[in-house]
């Protein structure tokens, strides 16, 4: 028994907080998990930005309601979950995510939650468990699934390492250099290609 375990921003999705940087003007919100491997950091960081300049939820919501899947990506979900079972894993929010599931056909998705006050400004954020993408990958193996993962940033490598498969997708030319026994592809025809020679 296989379950595919996909990042979602950068491999399925653009990056939200890249789209929500060139919608506000602040560059500096460009700063991802490619960049920043500690998660809480650069959340925190993200979060004392925002209060600096006012913005809140519905002005992320507003720019993510403008976001389509990366071209290519829902047709690729849609065949891999013919014959695979799906999920993704990923570090975004609920309040994020759903808008881009239901341009994706709604598969299962795996992500945490943000803690919103009354007036919209986002307070802090609660993380579904600590090291979420390798801890879920572990409990899935726990209870009898092989896992095949696949994503772009630092904080999939985990869940990579650990799958019977792994296959970096999309990602930087550092992550692949610092990590060449990864498997790294650019086209979802090449991921889909190693995930169905894993199974």
């Amino acid at each position: 028994m296989y379950i595919t375990c996909l990042d979602l921003e950068g491999v399925l999705v653009p990056e939200i907080w890249i789209a929500f940087a060139k919608a506000s003007g602040i560059p500096e919100l460009t700063r991802t998990t490619r960049d920043e491997p500690d998660y809480d950091k650069l959340m925190r960081w993200r979060i004392g930005i925002l209060k600096e300049h006012g913005l809140g939820l519905k002005e992320i919501q507003d720019t993510i309601a403008t976001i389509d899947p990366i071209p290519g990506a829902k047709e690729f979900l849609d065949e891999l979950r013919s014959f695979c079972q799906v999920i993704i894993i990923s570090d975004t929010f609920t309040q994020f995510a759903t808008p881009l599931m239901k341009k994706l056909g709604w598969p299962t998705i795996f992500c945490n939650s943000l803690e919103v006050a009354e007036n919209g400004e986002i307070t802090g954020f609660k993380m579904r468990i600590e090291n979420s993408k390798l801890t879920t990958v572990k409990a899935l193996q726990s209870i009898g699934y092989e896992t095949i993962a696949s994503g772009d940033s630092y904080n999939d490598l985990g869940m990579i390492q650990a799958s019977k498969a792994g296959f970096l997708f999309k990602s930087t030319d550092k992550i692949k250099a610092d990590y060449p026994k990864i498997p790294a592809y650019e086209t979802y025809g090449e991921l889909m290609e190693a995930i169905k020679k894993a199974m």
